[in-house]
């Protein structure tokens, strides 16, 4: 297990504390439509972080072409229809291939070493095409201040933010958890908080910049290659 992160609960735990059945029950939420509005049909999208696909199907079903990036072969192993990629996000080797689209989903940004957060960008910007958007998901502004707090999904699930502790250099860790009728599964894991200027300053750094915030409350944002 990572240092500072954990998860409990039914079945397989990623190093990150992600349990794997967890991450298949959960629902997308509105993130593809989010997604499809912003960028064009038929898009091949490269998926940073992809995780079992809980992203990745319903971009297929709306006619993407996927290649799903994760470090986890049990999340992988959950993956239809798209090419798997297994391997660290900051590391990613695919030679000279580019993608209409790069995403970087789950708060993935926020990694709690700025060194990870680095690589995760400039991975991204090596990979996207001339002319083409990089997708990237923030937390909210309310993320880590609006404690405890928690949301009944109409599935029948609880998920709530337990609490937010500090760990040191600008990290807190957070805990999560989410509870089923049949299960319940936690997990604590370390993230950074980052302004609108400091995001906006990390983009810069890796040779990006945003284009647009695709969402009012600027958790969803397409970034460009600078010019």
């Amino acid at each position: 297990m990572r240092e500072g992160h954990e998860g409990t609960g039914p079945g397989a735990i990623t190093p990150d504390g992600c349990a794997v059945e967890l991450y298949e029950r959960l629902p997308a939420g509105d993130a593809p439509d989010i997604i499809a509005a912003a960028v064009p049909a038929g898009a091949h999208i490269l998926e940073l972080g992809s995780g079992v696909g809980r992203m990745t199907h319903p971009l297929l079903e709306r006619g993407f072409t996927v290649t799903a990036v994760d470090e986890s072969a049990d999340m992988l192993a959950r993956v239809r229809g798209a090419r798997t990629v297994c391997g660290p996000i900051e590391e990613l080797d695919l030679g000279g291939e580019k993608f209409d689209v790069v995403m970087l989903a789950s708060f993935l940004v926020h990694a709690g070493d700025e060194e990870v957060r680095r690589g995760l960008l400039r991975t991204c910007a090596r990979y996207v095409a001339e002319g083409g958007w990089v997708l990237i998901q923030r937390e909210g502004e309310d993320y880590h201040t609006n404690v405890p707090r928690e949301r009944v999904d109409p599935s029948g699930f609880t998920i709530r933010i337990a609490s937010v502790e500090p760990a040191g250099d600008g990290v807190n860790s957070v805990r999560a958890e989410y509870t089923f009728p049949d299960a319940v599964w936690t997990q604590t894991f370390l993230t950074r908080p980052l302004t609108k200027e400091q995001f906006e300053s990390a983009l810069a750094e890796a040779g990006l910049e945003v284009d647009t915030y695709l969402t009012p409350d600027r958790t969803w944002v397409r970034a460009v290659p600078k010019a």
